[in-house]
C-alpha cells in the first residue's frame, strides 16, 4: 500500500509511519487509543481517540512536526492518500 500511512500510539508517543520512516511525538499520558481516521487532508488528521475518561475527536497536524524534523512537508505528504489505525 505505498499510498496509505500508519497512525498508532504506545504509552506517551504516537507514531506516524510512512514509507519507511517513523515520526513519533509526544502525547498525554491518558490517551489509550486512537480508535478511527475520520478524515484526512494533506497532513492534518481528524480522528476519533480513547482517552482514560472520556472519547473525543483528536487533530493532529504533521506539517509543523515535520518541519521541526527538517522534513519537507509537501513531498513527504504528497503520496499519502489514506492513513490506517494499527495497533500490535
Amino acid at each position: 500500500m505505498e499510498d496509505t500511512a500508519v497512525l498508532s500510539s504506545k504509552g506517551v508517543l504516537t507514531s506516524f509511519t510512512y514509507g519507511g520512516v517513523c515520526i513519533r511525538f509526544r502525547t498525554p499520558e491518558t490517551l489509550v487509543r486512537y480508535k478511527k481516521i475520520l478524515e484526512w487532508d494533506n497532513g492534518y488528521i481528524v480522528t476519533t481517540a480513547e482517552y482514560t475518561h472520556s472519547e473525543v475527536e483528536e487533530y493532529i497536524d504533521l506539517v509543523p512536526i515535520l518541519k521541526n524534523l527538517y522534513i519537507d512537508p509537501d513531498e513527504f505528504l504528497r503520496p499519502i492518500r489514506k492513513v490506517l489505525i494499527k495497533y500490535d
